[in-house]
Formats: C-alpha cells, sequence, structure tokens
C-alpha cells in the first residue's frame, strides 16, 4: 500500500502543476524547426553525444532564432544533457517569443520528473467514474494472438475494472496482425471475462507509446474525461505516464502486471531517461522530426 500510495501522491502532484499551466501539448506553433538538424541531433542523444546534440540544436536555433519549436526543443534536451546555462537561456528566449510555448515545455520537463518519479505499482487504485482505466497495447503474434506480456496487463486492467466498477476503460494499440489490431483483441479479452462491451472504449490506429497517449488522450477528452489511470508492464510505465501528461491527460494512478517490479523499482538513470525525453518531445511536438 506505501507503493500504492506513493504513486499516486506523485503523479497527482504533477498533475497538478500541469492543469495550472494548461494541456502541454495544445500549445505548438504552427511553424517546425529545421527537421534534418533535429533529426540529427535526435541521433546524437539517442547514441548518447549530448556534446553533439546541443551543438545541432544550437544550429537549429541560429537557422530559427525566432521558432517557438526550436526554442523550446533546445531547452527540454539541454535538460536532459545537464546544460542548465543552455536551457535557461533557450527558456528566456521562448518567454519573449511565445509565452504559452515556454510554459508548455516547462510543463514537458514537469511531467518527464513526474514519469521517473513513477513506481511500478500492482495495486488498484480509488477511483471515480469519471477517471478512465487506459491499457496500452503489445505486439500480437503474427497469428493475430496475444503474446504473454500482453495478458499479464489485461489482468492487471481487469483487476483495476473491479475495483473501480463505473469506469470506462480504453484499450489502445493499433499494428494489425492477421487482420486483428491490438486494441480489438485487448477488447474481446475484456469482454470474455466479464467485463460490459459498453464500459469498452477502443483506439485501434495508434502504432506506438506517443500515439498511445495522443489519440486515447483524444477519445477520453471527447467525452468529457481529463483523467486516467495507466495501465501497463513495469519497464514501459514511466515513459507512458510522461507521454499521457505531456499528451493533457491527468494521470491519477499507473497500475502495472507484477512481473518483474522488483527489477524497475530504482528510478532510471540520466542516460536511460534518453527514450523518455525523446517520446516526451515527439508528444509535445507531434511534427517536430
Amino acid at each position: 500500500m506505501k507503493i500504492a500510495r506513493r504513486v499516486t501522491y506523485l503523479l497527482a502532484a504533477a498533475s497538478a502543476f500541469l492543469v495550472t499551466t494548461g494541456s502541454i501539448s495544445g500549445v505548438a506553433a504552427a511553424d517546425n524547426p529545421p527537421t534534418p538538424l533535429y533529426r540529427s541531433a535526435q541521433a546524437a542523444f539517442v547514441s548518447g553525444h549530448n556534446a553533439a546534440g546541443i551543438r545541432d540544436l544550437e544550429r537549429m536555433v541560429a537557422a530559427a532564432p525566432a521558432n517557438p519549436q526550436a526554442l523550446a526543443l533546445q531547452a527540454i534536451w539541454a535538460d536532459y544533457a545537464g546544460d542548465l546555462i543552455t536551457r535557461e537561456t533557450a527558456f528566456n528566449k521562448l518567454n519573449t517569443v511565445d509565452p504559452g510555448m515556454a510554459a508548455g515545455a516547462r510543463g514537458v520537463l514537469g511531467a518527464i520528473g513526474a514519469g521517473v518519479g513513477t513506481l511500478p505499482n500492482p495495486l488498484p487504485s480509488m477511483i471515480g467514474p469519471q477517471t478512465a482505466l487506459v491499457v496500452l497495447g503489445y505486439g500480437l503474434l503474427p497469428n493475430g494472438a496475444m503474446r504473454p506480456e500482453l495478458v499479464n496487463r489485461l489482468q492487471a486492467a481487469w483487476l483495476q475494472a473491479v475495483a473501480a466498477p463505473n469506469s470506462p476503460i480504453v484499450v489502445t494499440g493499433g499494428a494489425p496482425q492477421n487482420g486483428v489490431p491490438e486494441a480489438a483483441a485487448m477488447a474481446g479479452w475484456l469482454i470474455g471475462h466479464g467485463i460490459p462491451a459498453s464500459r469498452v472504449l477502443v483506439e485501434d490506429r495508434s502504432g506506438s507509446t506517443v500515439q498511445n497517449a495522443l489519440f486515447s488522450t483524444r477519445i477520453m477528452r471527447d467525452r468529457g474525461i481529463g483523467s486516467a489511470v495507466v495501465i501497463t508492464s513495469p519497464n514501459h510505465v514511466r515513459r507512458a505516464v510522461t507521454d499521457f501528461i505531456v499528451a493533457g491527460t491527468r494521470v491519477v494512478g499507473a497500475m502495472t502486471s507484477p512481473n518483474e517490479i522488483i527489477s524497475q523499482l530504482a528510478p532510471p538513470s540520466k542516460a536511460a531517461q534518453r527514450g523518455i525525453y525523446l517520446d516526451a518531445t515527439h508528444t509535445f511536438l507531434p511534427n517536430s522530426g
């Protein structure tokens, strides 16, 4: 129960911060940064060459000094690289060019902090009917059957659904195999295990965690639902929580399957956070590269 309380506290605090700054993903400007330079910077960060990534971003900003997206990306990646001078310089310029984008980029860093601080938690949250349960997909077998890890996620979702019998459930995942999208297979499993079909909302177009977050948030928003319990695997929960917060969903709980929880309790190293930063920037600015 201490783990559950810790997760709820961390995510509630982060969500409260993000509510005060507005929907993070909704502040993107129309102009995109120079894509080749940003892609080069991404590749550098992913391979651990932080200095090269920072140089590419500096070139990107030099080529477009008043581009809000370029400045936002520079600030976020400078934070990852530990270059606080570059981060704050970028934020100062961004505050002048586009205060809304600056607030959104600050919110991304808050979301990353919340995601990194999330603990894998096998216990259901106590929530009301205005909070959705969002179950993230996992690649199907070539014949359309579910892999054991996806079944583990669904078993955790079923337990949370029983604990919150009035909450809607969003199953999210495309990537069809043998004509079957992940979300369709997931909905079938839940309905086959006694969950009313009327509770299950199917998002079957997404092909990544970023799209899981963006498309599910859109479904929930259309139905007046602003908060969610995110349900996935222990090694995936920090990235998923970050993406959903950046997408504009208030995450009030994060439930995982029980497998391999112990190995995932320690916070990830900065190097291991690269994927979280990468996903967060793609969720914040979907056309950034």
